[in-house]
Order: C-alpha cells, then sequence, then structure tokens
C-alpha cells in the first residue's frame, strides 16, 4: 500500500492488489573490511565509507543488477533511517532523488561480536518513502509493514515505532518543501555525496 503526500496537481500512486510477506531484511556494514553483506548474505565489495558523528556514509556499486548500478547511502541512528541515492542505468523510468529506508540501526554491533573495526547491523521495518525534491513523497509498504505484524514476525512496538517515525519524516520533508536534505541539515546531519 502506498501513500503519496502532494501538491493537488500531482498525480496519485497506484496501489499494490497484495503484500509481499517476509521477515525484516538484516544488512551489515563492516568499515575495516569494506565490505557490506546485504539480505541474502551476500558480502559486497564496498568502494567508500565515511563515519561522522551523525552516520555513516556508503558508496558501492551494484554489480549485475538489471536496473541499479551504484548506490550511496547514509545510516542516520539517531533518526531511523536509511537515506539513499540508487544509480540507475540508462533508459530507468524511476527519477526519484531519494530513497529511504524506515530501519533499526544498531552502530555498536561489531563492539558486541568482537569485530576488528566499527561493524554496523541494519534491521529494515519495512516503510519506504520515496522523495522527488521540491515536488513530492510517496510512502510504500505500509501493507507489508501490517502483515509482518499480522503474521507475528514483529512485535507490536516495532511496529509503533516504525509508523510514529515515518509520519515524523513526511512531516519534516514535507514542511521543508519536499527537501529531505534541508530537513536533516536542521537536525545537525549533514548529507554530503561523491562523484558516482
Amino acid at each position: 500500500m502506498n501513500f503519496e503526500a502532494a501538491p493537488a496537481t500531482e498525480p496519485r500512486a497506484s496501489l499494490p492488489s497484495a503484500p509481499h510477506i517476509h521477515p525484516p531484511k538484516v544488512e551489515l556494514f563492516d568499515v575495516a573490511a569494506m565490505s557490506n553483506t546485504d539480505p541474502k548474505g551476500f558480502r559486497r565489495v564496498v568502494d567508500e565509507y565515511r563515519l561522522e558523528d551523525f552516520g555513516l556514509y556508503m558508496a558501492r556499486p551494484m554489480p549485475g543488477h538489471p536496473e541499479l548500478r551504484y548506490v550511496e547511502s547514509w545510516l542516520l541512528p539517531g533518526m531511523g533511517l536509511r537515506v539513499s541515492k540508487w544509480h540507475r542505468h540508462p533508459g530507468s523510468d524511476r527519477d526519484e532523488d531519494f530513497y529511504v529506508d524506515l530501519v533499526d540501526i544498531d552502530r555498536h554491533f561489531g563492539e558486541r561480536t568482537g569485530a576488528s573495526g566499527p561493524l554496523w547491523r541494519v534491521v529494515d521495518v519495512y516503510l519506504d518513502i520515496l522523495v522527488h525534491t521540491g515536488r513530492r513523497l510517496t510512502v510504500l509498504d505500509t501493507d507489508e509493514l501490517l502483515a509482518a505484524l499480522d503474521g507475528g514476525l514483529i512485535p507490536p512496538q516495532t511496529a509503533q515505532r516504525a509508523l510514529e517515525r515515518v509520519y515524523r519524516t513526511v512531516q519534516g520533508i514535507t514542511q521543508h518543501g519536499y527537501d529531505i536534505e534541508a530537513w536533516l541539515a536542521e537536525h545537525a546531519a549533514h548529507l554530503t555525496w561523491g562523484e558516482h
């Protein structure tokens, strides 16, 4: 199920017919090893990690992906967000500026597991936001969140936290003219990106 916040002149997104039910997706971000382990367990080589007080930046290629060639992401533990720029192959019809995952971030995971350096664990809590800077945003996958809750894959507290986070994020972005970077800068998260 999608929810779109936009000026009245913008078209509404269509709704999918049925949710895809799956457990929360988990990723590992291993700074010392320069790797990112995706939700399917594949370890990917990272070109760049950058650690700031407010979060962790990652940039890596997407080899073999039919639509995406590169990803840049900021993990923002204080906000419970992963803000990404997806770089697509020519011909893609997607045009969002930012893809925002609602996530639970454990930035101290490596300390508890004996890792040799910073190792962050990120659990996706289903909800996503597509941001078209200055124009609109769309909330995705509320149906997946509710199906996971109904199926016992997540506790009620996780669903409540995800919904509260998405409401706060949507409000912040819309109040800043659909500019997520302006909203995050107000919270001392100054995002910078690479040349990819």
